[in-house]
């Protein structure tokens, strides 16, 4: 036993031995610092602490050649990149800098220098629209409000500064400017702010403010704002509080998403507390001749203001939807049809033509899609709708447009004994929310959300 323990003993001194010897033989004794850099003329800040080299760029500026004009190392070092080079700067890119046997690997980045606003809010309740190329921000806002005295909150590009700075109280009775400056970069918005003593327009939901909207609402609420004069933002609960003057209110749009979809009667019920809450004051409002548009769940509504008459069940048979954060990706286009005779029928003007004059193509490839769907499933089979004579029998709509199955997708109910028209989109194509696009993305056919939209408002208000 104890010459086994004395071989195995030799055996270890002997690695470690061996060990050190390796370890003696590497050269560590070299710098692997980058002191300065250069990309065409544009100096490199550099964190050492990160190994991270990021060059400031004007706002606009090409990335995807650019020169290396410096590059100044420590004593002896060596780099995969030198002066002279051309590099792509579309994607960071790794620095291999090495001295004997010493490696460091550095990060270089490119950092354009942004100067926008993205949000502009007033007192946490009102956001405005924002026209990027033009730089100007419209917000409208309650006669009730004090408009020589508004918050405004601003988010504006990483690393910039804005002056008058944000949570500042002004004075906006008159237009008032911003200024956000950001190294090289310098842009100057004009916020004018529109009080509305009676709004023309409604976009409806469940948040108390319209920033609080999920994504898919909140983009259809913004283009609405944006291109419907007197339109603002109401919170089911201002409806049933009264707090807002419908006199010369002409229509209320109510885009109801959520994910996972709300499939049928009872997931409605469950679903949309808040418009429930405020039915009265909707069915009033539609009695009195106001025009509904209803898209995606919100064409469950009309079963519950008596559009449909005194029966709550005619809501929409065949209902699904996906999560927005891993929407299905649209190989191509997506459509509906027309429904017979209906080509000529003012929702479906100016439309970006397709290949099938009778089909409405609404996504372009590249594009992310909930399919969320809130339609009626046609057939003897279930569902309780024989044939499409039979669903316009019992639920006194008229069929615009169908799936390819024959299922009803979009509709309306025409205006009648002082009440106001109706329409209502759930066709899974009608989207106005992309996560994200894909490489290539060109949009196209997208188009047709807004056109749509806005013939069947100025349809219904007419």
């Amino acid at each position: 036993m104890k010459t086994k323990l004395f071989y195995i003993a030799a055996a270890l001194l002997g690695l470690v031995a061996c060990s050190k010897t390796t370890v003696s033989d590497l050269d560590l004794s070299g710098d692997c610092l980058v002191s300065a850099l250069s990309l065409d003329g544009y100096e490199g800040n550099i964190d050492l602490p990160s190994r991270s080299i990021v060059v400031r760029l004007p706002e606009v500026y090409a990335t995807s050649g650019m020169e290396i004009t410096a590059l100044t190392l420590s004593d002896g070092a060596s780099c995969n990149v030198r002066v002279g080079e051309k590099l792509n700067m579309d994607a960071p890119k790794g620095l291999h800098v090495t001295n004997g046997d010493a490696v460091i690997d550095w990060t270089l980045s490119v950092l354009h220098d942004e100067a926008r606003i993205s949000h502009f809010v007033i007192n946490d309740i009102y956001t405005g629209t924002i026209d990027q190329d033009a730089k100007t921000i419209t917000v409208y806002i309650p006669g009730s409000e004090n408009i020589h005295a508004l918050v405004p909150t601003i988010t504006y590009s990483v690393n910039a500064t804005v002056t008058p700075a944000s949570g500042v109280a002004q004075d906006f009775s008159e237009p008032v400017t911003y200024t956000v400056t950001n190294n090289s970069a310098r842009s100057v918005y004009t916020v004018t702010v529109i009080a509305i003593d009676k709004p023309k327009a409604l976009f409806v939901g469940a948040a108390q403010v319209m920033n609080d909207l999920d994504a898919e609402a909140k983009a259809a609420c913004d283009w609405m704002i944006a291109h419907v004069p007197g339109t603002m933002y109401a919170s089911f609960s201002d409806l049933q509080a009264g707090t807002l003057d419908l006199s010369e209110c002409a229509l209320i749009w109510w885009h109801f998403h959520m994910d996972g979809g709300v499939d049928g009667h009872d997931a409605f019920v469950a679903k949309a507390p808040e418009a429930l809450a405020a039915r009265n004051q909707l069915r009033a409002f539609h009695e009195a001749g106001g025009a509904l548009l209803l898209t995606r769940y919100a064409t469950n509504l009309p079963s519950f203001i008596g559009v449909t008459g005194d029966d709550e069940w005619t809501t929409p048979n065949n209902c699904w939807g996906q999560n927005e954060d891993s929407a299905e990706l649209c190989g191509g286009p997506w459509t509906f049809r027309i429904f017979d005779g209906q080509n000529d029928h003012p929702l479906y003007q100016g439309l970006v033509q397709g290949d099938n004059a009778n089909e409405v193509y609404c996504t372009d490839a590249g594009y992310h899609i909930t399919n969320s769907t809130a339609q009626y499933h046609i057939g003897t089979d279930w569902g309780g709708y024989d044939n499409h004579g039979a669903w316009e029998a019992r639920t006194g709509g008229r069929i615009l447009g169908v799936g390819g199955d024959g299922a009803v997708v979009a509709w309306e109910y025409l205006p009648k004994d002082g009440k106001g028209g109706v329409i209502c989109i759930g066709s899974g194509c009608y989207d106005w929310y992309s996560y994200t696009y894909e490489a290539g993305y060109e949009e196209k056919f997208h188009r047709n959300i807004a056109i749509m939209t806005e013939n069947a408002i100025n349809y219904l208000t007419k």
